[in-house]
């Protein structure tokens, strides 16, 4: 029978209990580094709101439309009262070239002029034409009779 070529030094050698008492202070460790990190989450800044009034929503019958500037004064928007109640705000400017988009009451899209590209006003999503992406869409919230568009950030 061979002997085990390896021979344990009273100096490397760990005994049970060293080894128990490690891992207890790394789970500690651990646990109050998790602790630190969550508590350090609870003292960023709450999130911040950004809203803009829009229109009285009682002007708007549904079908009706109303451009607006968001988020500054050189940003195009276009709000939406669709034929089922709700409200739908997006970009004015096509996703395709940035061309102006206006709703057409007659085919009920919103169009754009430039290449004949057409998006749904109830998604945003593109019908036809060149553009391949959504309108971008902008939150709304009614507060009262007044519509807002709502802005989040962390």
């Amino acid at each position: 029978q061979a002997e085990f070529p390896y021979h344990w030094d009273a100096d490397d050698f760990v005994s049970r209990r060293e080894l128990l008492n490690l891992t207890v202070m790394a789970s500690g460790a651990l646990f109050v580094a998790t602790a630190g990190i969550v508590a350090l989450s609870y003292l960023r800044p709450a999130t911040q709101v950004r809203q803009q009034a829009i229109v009285d929503a009682s002007q708007l019958a549904p079908g009706d439309v109303h451009y607006f500037q968001y988020p500054t004064a050189d940003d195009q928007a276009i709000l939406l009262h669709l034929p089922d109640g709700r409200f739908a705000a997006y970009s004015g400017k096509c996703t395709h070239l940035s061309c102006a988009v206006y709703y057409d009451k007659g085919s009920e899209k919103l169009l754009c002029p430039c290449h004949e590209g057409a998006f749904d006003p109830r998604t945003g999503g593109p019908i036809s034409g060149p553009p391949q992406r959504s309108l971008p869409s902008i939150k709304i919230r009614q507060d009262g009779s007044i519509l807002y568009a709502v802005e989040e950030t962390p």
